[in-house]
């Protein structure tokens, strides 16, 4: 009412910077900190530069039972551990260390056979299997150099043991390759496994088939592309270009009434979804002739990029909205066109750059937020909190949206 009435007597009111008030924090950091075994190893990687605190940037984000994994690439020099995780029985909330998974020997750059060089987005999937692709990337961008090579990586979360190993043959990926981001599809039984990797920049789709062992790539589509249109950003008050930026965020659909899921997907330089059905992803005979399987859906309005997106079973797609400090909703039994698009929060402090959303498997949400293009054009300020993971339950965060059905 009483905002009413200002409206009424013409009284301009300066509007507040959104503030979160669905997503509740659970951690945060200044800057990132690992367990390691004791003081003195702590101290020594500190010495040597084996460990340089302000180096590490949290890019990934999965919860499974009592642990919340974190990623941390390997963008940058001094960075001890790239796959870890915080026992949340231990850390309730805070700034806890990260514990390397399954432990320090596995994290060791370089070590192709045995460990994973760099982690980005990680999936779990309902098998209690942990998916990890390895980039095998140590640097960005013109620092970047490949010490191994792509590498699946899944891990049995019962016995915390990595169960198998995947390396992408050359034909899968190109001078250009860069995958970021991962799906993985489970059918009818824990065999019946696919792993989807969007490449960035390289514009491919990967298919991975855990049954067979073997991979294949779907490139040249269009679709995969940047919109040239669609390559500048603000961010944190940054103004920026990532023009070359391809297919990024992927979401995959229930499985439908013919047995297979729609795998979403946008490129990151762009404010259009598109979709494609995993009966085409998973038939390696139409890598070449699939082209009109593949849907154009809506833009979805302006300020629209996305780099991460998940989907509930019962088909609510969240995205991240990068430069709104934002995370969005739609239900995927209406059209894909903004008017059926919600916002389900925003804060313009704690949400900038909303790196990664995930939804566990008792409907939790759980979303990442790291202030990436601060920490790579600019300067973090390491007095400041500047990594946040944040969770709400999925039904209360869609509550009073057009995503509520």
């Amino acid at each position: 009412k009483g905002g009413l009435l200002l409206l009424l007597l013409g009284i301009t009111v300066v509007a507040p910077a959104w503030a979160a008030y669905k997503l509740q924090e659970r951690y945060s950091w200044n800057q990132l900190d690992f367990a390691f075994p004791n003081a003195r190893l702590k101290e020594q990687a500190l010495a040597s530069g084996d460990y340089i605190p302000q180096n590490a940037l949290p890019v990934g984000v999965e919860h499974y039972g009592n642990r919340l994994f974190v990623t941390v690439p390997r963008w940058r020099d001094g960075i001890p551990a790239t796959l870890t995780y915080i026992n949340m029985d231990h850390s309730l909330t805070g700034s806890p260390e990260l514990i390397p998974y399954p432990d320090w020997r596995a994290n060791t750059a370089g070590d192709c056979a045995n460990s994973i060089t760099t982690a980005y987005r990680i999936k779990v999937d309902e098998c209690g299997r942990l998916w990890v692709l390895d980039t095998g990337t140590v640097g960005i961008g013109n620092t970047t150099t490949n010490p191994c090579p792509y590498a699946v990586n899944i891990f049995d979360l019962a016995t915390d043991t990595r169960i198998r190993r995947y390396e992408l043959p050359g034909v899968d990926t190109n001078p250009n390759t860069f995958i970021a981001n991962i799906a993985v599809d489970v059918g009818k039984n824990c065999d019946d496994a696919y792993a989807y990797f969007a490449d960035e920049l390289g514009y491919g789709l990967i298919a991975y088939s855990w049954e067979q062992n073997k991979s294949w790539r779907f490139s040249a589509h269009s679709y995969f592309f940047p919109d040239p249109l669609r390559g500048d950003y603000n961010i944190a008050g940054i103004n920026f270009q990532w023009g070359e930026e391809g297919i990024f965020g992927m979401s995959l659909s229930p499985i439908r009434s013919d047995g297979y899921r729609t795998l979403y997907f946008s490129p990151l330089a762009s404010h259009r979804q598109f979709a494609v059905s995993t009966r085409i992803l998973r038939d390696e005979t139409r890598t070449e002739d699939s082209y009109h399987d593949f849907v154009a859906l809506d833009e979805r309005g302006p300020n629209g990029h996305t780099t991460a997106r998940v989907m509930s079973e019962d088909g609510i797609e969240l995205f991240n909205l990068i430069d709104q400090n934002a995370v969005g909703c739609w239900h995927s039994s209406m059209p894909y066109s903004p008017q059926f698009h919600g916002i389900v929060d925003r804060d313009d402090v704690g949400l900038v750059f909303p790196a990664d959303v995930k939804i566990d498997e008792m409907k939790n949400v759980w979303v990442l937020s790291d202030r990436m293009p601060v920490f790579l054009l600019s300067d973090l300020d390491y007095s400041d909190t500047n990594f946040r993971i944040y969770t709400a339950p999925l039904a209360a965060l869609i509550e009073n949206t057009v995503c509520d059905l």
